[in-house]
């Protein structure tokens, strides 16, 4: 039983580098079709009280996570129109990402006060975004799952509306800690962006 629980809970076993990014932290899981939900779900059919449980793992890791390579991440954010958005170069994006979740879309982060931060930015519920039903301020207008997936659109466009309202990157302590007012050039070098 404790075998097919870890199983179901380390999605990451299913994953793969895809050919098409460098091999630097990439998890994309792609090729891997339904194998960790048809295993999940043949355990959990075995099992009784425990399959319940299992089930439900299954479902909520289900969705694998995307770790974008620096180079994809620095193509992306360059068409989205980050680089030099509101005076920040396209190396303050970058960094500020693999700061808060690594390049990881999945990535979330329960804090002390009970609300989450989400996604490659991790953007946080209580301000931002709509998590469930409690009394949030939504700024962007967003359901706070939409800040977790491969999908980035709905992710930037808080996070540019974070920049613009708060008037800076200070919002992010990942970025204030190891990115503000350092040489970030480095960032998209061999990148292929302009």
């Amino acid at each position: 039983i404790q075998d097919a629980h870890l199983s179901c809970q380390s999605p990451t076993k299913w994953s793969s580098v895809s050919s098409t990014d460098s091999p630097e932290k990439s998890a994309s899981g792609a090729g891997t079709g339904n194998l960790p939900f048809q295993f999940c779900l043949q355990q959990a059919l075995r099992m009784k009280a425990a399959g319940i449980l299992t089930l439900i793992g299954c479902l909520v890791t289900g969705a694998e996570s995307k770790i974008y390579t620096r180079c994809k991440l620095a193509k992306i954010f360059s068409r989205a129109g980050l680089d030099n958005y509101w005076g920040f170069s396209l190396g303050n994006w970058i960094c500020m990402a693999y700061y808060e979740s690594g390049y990881n879309t999945t990535a979330q982060r329960v804090l002390d006060d009970g609300s989450i931060d989400y996604g490659i930015f991790q953007i946080n519920s209580f301000t931002w975004c709509r998590h469930g039903k409690l009394q949030e301020n939504n700024h962007c207008h967003v359901a706070c799952s939409a800040l977790i997936t491969d999908d980035l659109t709905d992710a930037i466009i808080c996070a540019r509306k974070i920049v613009k309202e708060t008037q800076g990157m200070n919002y992010w302590q990942g970025w204030k800690k190891h990115c503000e007012g350092r040489d970030l050039s480095d960032w998209k070098k061999g990148c292929e962006v302009s």
